[in-house]
């Protein structure tokens, strides 16, 4: 393996972008590079190093441990390059002190608001104005830095950065799981259930169900009320895995089955941002910060679910 000295730093970013989107293409495109171009440095940085950081298929990249490991520590020394530049900017008195991020209601309460301390702590001197709202805004019209949303990205004169897919999950409050956990299919259709309609019928499709299945109790039209009524105790719930994440692991949501739904992409969340806003150190360090949050608790639950087997 080559020493840091004499190692090629930019094989490193191409490596991030490509661990961030899964996708050679996707990430040539967020470093204006070609195609090949970022498979030759992907590949010069697996010969330096002397193993392969991703499981290819097709056009599909997929971390390996050693891949999963290597994002762990390249995440970080990016946030630390990216508090150094904003450090400078800051110095030089040109540094954008607020960012203005718009964010779905259910993202903002139910993933972002608990690790806003986390961001504080890292970040004191960026102050975030959060503004969440069901409707797409116009970001540079609007004046605001940063969005959460949902969909395929490709939206005009904004850079999109794939933040998570999250499949759906059976979850509830632990008193009614109790005698549900790992149940068969017909049992749950005694159960109250709460969400989607259609994909209570595809999810029990896919677990082999063949009867009925009942009209759900209630549906929301915001996940953070979903996953609140189902911590009350009021039903079984189908919600995405990772707004169910913090409940899971403290306890106050219990998942009833391993299988989930896994639906298609145009349900992705993104981070977007205005092209103009490419280089900004503080929205570089917001969006650097997110990636790190979604592969942290994504481990989280791979443990969890290990040492539950």
């Amino acid at each position: 393996m080559a020493s840091l000295d004499r190692f090629p730093l930019h094989y490193l970013a191409a490596f991030r972008a490509a661990a961030q989107t899964e996708n050679l293409r996707a990430a040539a495109e967020s470093l204006h590079l070609t195609h090949s171009a970022v498979s030759q440095q992907i590949r010069g940085l697996e010969a330096q190093l002397g193993f392969e950081l991703f499981t290819r298929q097709g056009r599909r990249l997929t971390l390996n441990p050693a891949g999963q490991a290597l994002q762990r520590g390249v995440t970080q020394v990016f946030a630390a390059l990216q508090a150094g530049l904003l450090a400078a900017a800051q110095a030089h008195g040109s540094a954008a002190q607020t960012l203005r991020v718009t964010a779905l209601p259910s993202f903002a309460q139910r993933w972002l608001l608990p690790r806003l301390p986390r961001w504080q702590a890292l970040q004191p001197c960026i102050t975030l104005d959060l503004h969440s709202s069901q409707q797409v805004v116009d970001l540079e019209r609007e004046g605001f830095h940063i969005g959460l949303r949902i969909g395929r990205g490709g939206w005009p004169g904004l850079i999109c950065e794939p933040l998570f897919h999250s499949p759906h999950i059976v979850v509830a409050a632990p008193l009614l799981a109790q005698r549900l956990v790992g149940a068969p299919p017909e049992l749950l259709t005694q159960q109250p259930l709460m969400g989607d309609a259609d994909l209570w019928r595809q999810w029990f499709a896919e677990v082999g169900h063949k009867g009925t299945v009942p009209t759900p109790v209630a549906t929301f039209n915001d996940a953070a009320m979903l996953g609140q009524a189902a911590e009350q105790g009021m039903g079984v719930a189908l919600t995405r895995e990772l707004f169910a994440a913090d409940a899971l692991l403290d306890g106050r949501l219990v998942r009833l089955s391993a299988h989930a739904v896994d639906d298609d992409a145009t349900r992705d969340y993104q981070v977007v941002y205005p092209e103009a806003l490419r280089d900004d150190p503080a929205v570089r360090i917001f969006c650097d910060w997110l990636h790190a949050e979604v592969a942290a608790l994504q481990q989280r639950l791979k443990e969890t679910a290990a040492a539950d087997r």
